[in-house]
């Protein structure tokens, strides 16, 4: 099981194709810098899905499905494409043999604004919960040498869908050898996350 299996069981029903259509986005750029193995290549692909989500508001997708479903199921939210575009930007960062861990957060920050615009909700410390998801990925890949918050968090309830992803990535910060997906204790920290909103560092 995923850990996307464990907090997608956190989502509102009725905004679960949005945050669907998301993070099929950020698999897709996931799945760009794993399964390439030319870095510049890989950031080709990316550049191209960059682009792409830049044009969406001003020309109809390209016929690629993940394109199409963020033109249907995201843009009517009023989701900015810049939020969308910083996503493989974010990605395509962990490309550099030393990347800049500025360009590491620009995924986090990306999606959480995405996913901020779906709960139509406003939250300065949401793009804060999204640096640690993006560390968190990097660290997974073997980036360590990086700086992030380490202060506790607390979120509202209404956020916590979204905010889940960050707790998961605080306890992935937090230990020194990479944990499997999907554990009971990943489980507990979704549930211990949705019953009292904190993070900890």
């Amino acid at each position: 099981m995923r850990d996307r299996d464990l907090v997608r069981l956190y989502w509102p029903v009725d905004l679960r194709t949005a945050f669907d259509t998301l993070m099929d986005i950020d698999d897709a750029m996931a799945d760009v810098v794993t399964r390439t193995s030319e870095p510049g290549l890989a950031a080709i692909k990316l550049a191209w899905w960059r682009d792409s989500l830049n044009e969406l508001d001003s020309a109809a997708p390209p016929h690629e499905p993940r394109l199409m479903a963020v033109a249907r199921n995201l843009l009517h939210r009023g989701i900015n494409r810049g939020s969308l575009a910083a996503i493989p930007a974010g990605w395509a960062a962990l490309l550099d043999e030393h990347p800049d861990p500025d360009a590491i957060i620009e995924r986090g920050t990306g999606l959480f604004a995405v996913g901020a615009g779906i709960l139509q909700v406003t939250e300065n410390r949401l793009l804060e919960a999204g640096s640690l998801v993006a560390f968190a990925e990097a660290k997974r890949r073997g980036f360590t040498t990086f700086n992030y918050s380490k202060w506790p968090m607390r979120f509202s309830r209404r956020l916590r869908p979204l905010t889940a992803l960050a707790a998961l990535a605080a306890r992935d910060l937090r230990q020194s050898h990479l944990e499997p997906e999907g554990t009971p204790g990943r489980a507990w920290t979704l549930l211990h996350h949705q019953l009292t909103g904190r993070i900890r560092p």
